[in-house]
Parts: C-alpha cells; sequence; structure tokens
C-alpha cells in the first residue's frame, strides 16, 4: 500500500503534491494546490491540514530555530484539543519547506507528510509515514532515491 502511494506522489511532477488535501476554515485553498499558484510566503500562512474520522492533522514550516522545519500536531477529537508539537524534519543543513499532508488506508490512523529538503546543492522530496495517527513517524524516506526507498535517518 505504501509503494503505491509513494509512487503517485512523484508521478504528480514539480511538488509532492496530494490528492486529497482538504480545508478546514478556509486555511487552504484547494483549487490554488492543484493549479500550483501558491508561492511560499503565501503558504506559510496556511497550515495544510487533513482530516479522516474524528482525527484532524496539521503540518507547517517555520523558521523558528534559524532554519526552516516541518512541524506537525494531531486532535483525535475533531479539533477540540491537539497533541504536542513534533518536529518532523529535524534537519540542520538544509531548509525543510512547502509541506504537505493527507491520510491513506482504510485505517483513520495512517497519515503521510511531505516536504522538500532545499540547501545550496540540493532540492530533494522527502516523506514520513505514521500509522498510529501521528504519536510518531518512521523514519524520512527520499523519493528522488533510485531503487527501493527507505529510511534514511530524521
Amino acid at each position: 500500500m505504501m509503494i503505491a502511494l509513494v509512487s503517485t506522489i512523484i508521478g504528480i511532477g514539480v511538488t509532492p503534491i496530494l490528492l486529497q488535501q482538504q480545508s478546514v476554515n478556509g486555511l487552504v485553498h484547494t483549487g490554488d494546490l492543484q493549479k500550483g499558484v501558491i508561492n511560499h510566503e503565501e503558504q506559510r500562512t496556511k497550515a495544510p491540514i487533513a482530516t479522516s474520522g474524528d482525527n484532524v492533522y496539521i503540518a507547517w514550516w517555520t523558521n523558528k530555530t534559524g532554519n526552516n522545519e516541518v512541524m506537525f500536531r494531531a486532535s483525535t477529537d475533531g479539533g477540540k484539543t491537539f497533541g504536542d508539537k513534533i518536529n518532523l524534519s529535524n534537519s540542520t543543513k538544509a531548509d525543510s519547506q512547502d509541506a504537505q499532508i493527507d491520510t491513506f488506508g482504510d485505517n483513520d490512523s495512517n497519515v503521510i507528510v511531505t516536504w522538500w529538503e532545499r540547501n545550496a546543492t540540493s532540492n530533494e522530496p522527502v516523506v514520513r509515514i505514521s500509522t498510529d495517527s501521528g504519536k510518531t513517524f518512521g523514519e524520512i524516506m527520499k523519493l528522488s532515491t533510485n531503487g527501493t526507498i527507505g529510511g534514511s535517518g530524521g
């Protein structure tokens, strides 16, 4: 299931935009994402979100540590409360930008977050996946690597 989802993301083209982007309170303009017309500054003010059942998942990037990091929070009660903030990227040698998020599968607890790791010599799409409603995430997987996709450290 995961391999098919990853190939769908890769096949989209320039940015790893997930197909079922949702909008809550106008935070994300799905039409703009699908047209590819959102610029980085505009998207920073809109947190990408995904929902599944009573679960609400939010991802964004911030520059509070000196470089851009992808952050995540989850709610399992329809957005009434949210768990702790998780730094998904923890990258010191690259800016982590353009976060996208979605849910997948028949289970309300499967979450996938993609973003770009950018520095002077690299522009690489990456992904992290959670199967427990965003409590924990697997390793960062580099999508531009040829061959079988596996963990690359976090």
